[in-house]
């Protein structure tokens, strides 16, 4: 595997539902503090609310928008992918997580992003490229993070209002010697990712938040 020219660090996590106000109460119930109002991609067909982790980290809940028009490409983060819809409608999930960079171009030098489409994406005052996987599907199924790049000072978690909730650890079935860790590796992601998941974890990734209430995995 080629050595990654890009360095990346957390930048949020992605918790699916079947509908966003399901989800959104899902989070409320589970953190004890209630996402905000996020917006809608239009080029997507989805919608989104957030909550701040902390810093420059924030979680955000989605789900397909059910006023919006069918994109004509698969929608990200495995939306489509018949499974998820049955998994989600036993309840939201932990679906994947988002890295960013400075510089989104070399990613396409990296293993498995290679056959990523850079596109340019907007919502309100924020803009951003991300790397869209040619199905749609969640790179190293969820294992491995997509990767976005802010254009500007504008970031979600910029305007967010402090949940007291912080992120703490991402814990992932992870293979020793696999192709997922060298990758987290090449990114310079390993301070976020450990492989410590239980290994009957059929679903394998897993989020450590430090609430009011305590720690909380999701």
């Amino acid at each position: 595997m080629k050595t990654s020219p890009i360095r990346c660090e957390l930048d949020h996590l992605v918790v699916g539902a079947q509908s966003l106000d399901e989800g959104a109460g899902y989070i409320a119930d589970l953190l004890g503090v209630s996402p905000v109002k996020g917006g809608v991609h239009p080029n997507m067909g989805t919608h989104n609310v957030l909550l701040s982790l902390g810093g420059s980290v924030y979680l955000e809940v989605i789900a397909i928008n059910p006023d919006g028009d069918p994109p004509e490409h698969p929608r990200w983060f495995s939306l489509d992918n018949p499974a998820v819809r049955q998994t989600l409608k036993e309840g939201p999930q932990l679906l994947t997580w988002v890295a960013r960079t400075p510089d989104i171009s070399g990613l396409t030098r990296l293993e498995p992003y290679t056959a990523c489409d850079v596109r340019e994406m907007s919502r309100g005052d924020l803009r951003w490229l991300f790397a869209f996987t040619p199905d749609g599907e969640c790179p190293g199924d969820g294992l491995l993070p997509h990767v976005i790049e802010w254009r500007g000072n504008a970031h979600p978690a910029n305007t967010l209002p402090d949940s007291q909730c912080r992120f703490k650890s991402l814990k992932a079935n992870l293979a020793p010697g696999g192709s997922t860790g060298a990758t987290i590796a090449a990114m310079g992601l390993n301070p976020i990712l450990s492989g410590s998941a239980s290994e009957d974890d059929a679903v394998g990734l897993h989020a450590v938040i430090k609430t009011p209430r305590g720690e909380i995995v999701l």
